[in-house]
């Protein structure tokens, strides 16, 4: 008697379909599972991300192999830049048979940060997604970072005799890029361009520091972004970009927001 693994089993999937219908997109989705990244200065970064991975399918292919992607992820070791991001959709590719395909991972990104005065380090954790397509006309490399940040209105200040209102902001900058930009590239032009950044951890002269730098560079939202888009316009790596910052105002129980989206 044959044993159960030796069985022949049909593949439906690879029956030809005749519905002439080609997919766009079809693979896995919300995918866990754990990465190392590759830090700017050559460190590493361990988080967990949230990955989705799909592929193009002809018309007259029933299904995709939905184990290949799993198998793809969990068969890649080293820590994650901008190369071995290439290097994972064209495996992907390769594995699956596809013409295109799209890679993208959510995750946390932590950055060691010192005190502005103290001196004290502490991380900070960033929202990251990077994202890996093919198209027809080539491979795109999309970086998106969210970082928070601190916000002081200047028309607060301008009309208080003492004082003025702040919050803290999402400022979210994503970017189509010729050559890599590191995540810690985007978040410190995020940083820059705010009122004053923000820190894990503040002893008391860091805590009268940023706080009196937030008050000297009082910013709307409309400020951060234009300021933010500045920077991009004269980074000649850039090739596409949007910019959103969120305020969530401190003495409105509503959020400040601004957009603003380039094709240079």
């Amino acid at each position: 008697m044959n044993a159960p693994e030796k069985l022949p089993l049909a593949d439906i999937q690879s029956i030809a379909d005749r519905r002439n219908i080609p997919i766009n997109q079809v693979g896995v989705k919300s995918l866990v599972h754990p990465l190392r990244v590759r830090t700017a200065d050559g460190g590493e970064v361990s988080t967990v991300a949230t990955v989705d991975m799909t592929v193009g399918l002809p018309p007259e292919v029933k299904g995709t192999h939905m184990s290949r992607f799993v198998e793809v992820l969990q068969n890649h070791h080293a820590a994650l830049d901008a190369h071995g991001f290439a290097a994972l959709l064209e495996r992907m590719l390769e594995r699956l048979g596809a013409d295109t395909g799209r890679i993208e991972m959510r995750f946390p990104y932590f950055i060691c940060k010192r005190a502005p005065v103290s001196g004290a380090e502490s991380l900070l954790d960033y929202s990251v997604m990077l994202c890996a397509e093919r198209k027809a006309h080539g491979a795109v490399f999309t970086t998106r970072v969210t970082a928070p940040a601190t916000s002081l209105c200047p028309c607060s200040k301008e009309i208080s005799e003492y004082g003025a209102h702040n919050q803290r902001s999402d400022i979210t900058i994503t970017v189509e890029a010729d050559a890599a930009l590191t995540i810690e590239d985007i978040a410190g032009i995020a940083e820059q361009e705010a009122s004053c950044e923000v820190y894990g951890l503040l002893k008391r002269p860091d805590e009268k520091w940023v706080t009196e730098r937030a008050y000297d560079n009082p910013k709307f939202v409309e400020d951060l972004v234009r300021d933010i888009a500045l920077r991009l316009d004269a980074d000649a790596r850039v090739r596409r970009y949007s910019i959103e910052a969120e305020n969530y105002e401190s003495i409105h129980n509503h959020s400040a927001y601004a957009l603003v989206e380039r094709v240079k």
